[in-house]
């Protein structure tokens, strides 16, 4: 049996004691091999420096593939660009595409000079660079979605703006996966659908989340 392609997510510390404990995490993992490793990026761009700083301290002292969170939400075009430019020069070749939510919940809404959602997020990634880019699936439908087949769309004009492969939400039954991965062929997408898995170690945070 071939070994599968994993990734790990991180999410970038926010005090001295969770840095020290991402990087002995990152040190346990580093052996494992994954395909890459990502850092995710808080509502409304709230971690973007932590984010940048931990792809870049990744990229530079581990083996590993560092693959960055990037989401529209209270950044200009010329912001996002700017950052993947930054990105690129520093040798980053993955990114994880996101919409993203607004800081404090309620409605999304583009920034006025910004990139409207994730597909043309997606479509600016590539004409920056030659990036491989993941996005977002939801096997339960997306909270803002009008029902199934319009978020089937949605995850369809990601792909077809540029995107590898969509990194779905985390799920309960795998059931829940394998029913949406069946819709999601039956409606033309070829891409590879990763299912995302979120390991229960704090309740409290899995309840919040949920």
């Amino acid at each position: 049996m071939s070994r599968p392609d994993v990734s790990f997510e991180f999410f970038p510390p926010r005090s001295a004691p969770a840095a020290s404990q991402l990087w002995a995490t990152i040190t346990a993992l580093e052996p494992l091999e994954p395909h890459f490793v990502s850092v995710t990026y808080g509502a409304g761009g709230t971690t973007r420096e932590q984010t940048v700083a931990t792809v870049l301290r990744i990229h530079t002292t581990t083996r590993l593939n560092a693959a960055a969170h990037l989401t529209c939400v209270a950044a200009s075009r010329d912001e996002i660009d700017q950052l993947l430019q930054t990105y690129w020069e520093a040798g980053i070749r993955r990114i994880v595409a996101l919409r993203g939510d607004p800081p404090g919940g309620g409605a999304y809404a583009p920034h006025p000079e910004g990139y409207r959602d994730a597909a043309a997020l997606v479509a600016g990634i590539r004409a920056i660079g030659d990036f491989e880019i993941s996005v977002a699936a939801y096997p339960e439908i997306h909270p803002a979605a009008r029902d199934a087949e319009s978020d089937l769309d949605n995850l369809k004009r990601k792909l077809d703006a540029g995107a590898n492969r969509a990194i779905t939400q985390y799920f309960f039954e795998t059931a829940v996966y394998l029913r949406f991965d069946e819709r999601a062929r039956k409606a033309g997408i070829a891409a590879p659908i990763v299912p995302g898995i979120m390991p229960e170690t704090n309740y409290v945070h899995l309840v919040r989340f949920s």
